[in-house]
């Protein structure tokens, strides 16, 4: 099974009338699309009955939910405070995620500030291990963690810091943001065998079902000497990453990935074009 959705509500659905996030669920079927990410970007403020009728509404249309943990949560602190609120931040992702019937959570791991790189990889690894453990502690096995590829060249998250996070534990399951290599990279997936590459590393280093059903956030992206500037729409032509060569690289591989769209204020939309994409890659192939 493959999953195609967005991050989030299109400005078209609240143009058309649309006013809370559980109504999207039927919008999104009408669309064709299986899948949608909740953000709890700026903090976890949605209670337990409001996520427990997105829950009723998605199970009822069929649609896969996964969340998205506060963007400001910095694994590489050494400030106990900070540490101790980047656990609590996550936990009540988790939490919220369960709420809703939510399998994943995806998060971003944190930044350099002033360490060297493995000084920063080093505690994100050890405060990664630690909330792990504080969830195993209160018996929280059904929610996958998925630590998210980075945009920029300054934050932990390229393709190995990813997958050696990866293998920290089974629950953590990678969470692929090709727009945010395309842009580290400074544009480095143009062709079919630049997204090869990237998954040929995932199934030699990590393999088995989380190299085949593995967490995908897609956009086109602008992007300075630094790395991401900002998430673009398809329409955005002059800028890359195309979802054609990813697509064929997905229906050779017989890959299975939960496919969230980015894309700035389209995201449904671009959700729905990837996915006819992909059909249409299948149905040649």
């Amino acid at each position: 099974m493959i999953y195609f959705g967005p991050a989030g509500n299109s400005v078209s659905f609240y143009e058309q009338g649309h006013k809370n996030t559980y109504e999207a669920f039927a919008w999104l079927h009408n669309m064709g699309l299986n899948a949608y990410e909740y953000s709890f970007g700026r903090g976890v403020r949605l209670g337990q009955a409001a996520a427990e009728k997105i829950a009723e509404q998605a199970a009822l249309y069929g649609v896969k939910l996964s969340v998205h943990a506060p963007y400001y949560i910095n694994l590489a602190t050494d400030d106990p405070e900070k540490m101790e609120n980047n656990a609590r931040y996550l936990l009540q992702s988790v939490t919220a995620a369960r709420w809703m019937g939510a399998k994943r959570v995806v998060f971003h791991a944190g930044s350099l500030g002033k360490l060297k790189r493995e000084q920063a990889f080093e505690r994100v690894k050890d405060s990664l291990s630690d909330i792990l453990n504080r969830l195993e502690t209160a018996r929280i096995f059904d929610v996958e963690i998925c630590p998210e590829t980075m945009g920029r060249i300054k934050q932990i998250g390229d393709m190995d810091e990813v997958i050696a996070l990866c293998r920290l534990d089974e629950r953590l399951v990678p969470a692929i943001d090709f727009g945010h290599l395309h842009a580290r990279g400074l544009g480095a997936l143009k062709t079919e065998e630049d997204f090869a590459a990237v998954l040929d590393k995932l199934e030699r280093e990590l393999g088995g079902e989380r190299a085949k059903r593995f967490h995908v956030h897609f956009s086109r992206i602008e992007y300075t000497a630094a790395g991401e500037k900002m998430h673009r729409t398809f329409a955005d032509t002059m800028y890359g990453p195309d979802f054609a060569p990813l697509a064929v690289q997905i229906v050779k591989r017989g890959l299975e990935p939960t496919l969230i769209c980015e894309s700035k204020g389209t995201m449904a939309e671009d959700a729905a074009e990837m996915k006819r994409i992909y059909m249409e890659t299948r149905v040649k192939a």
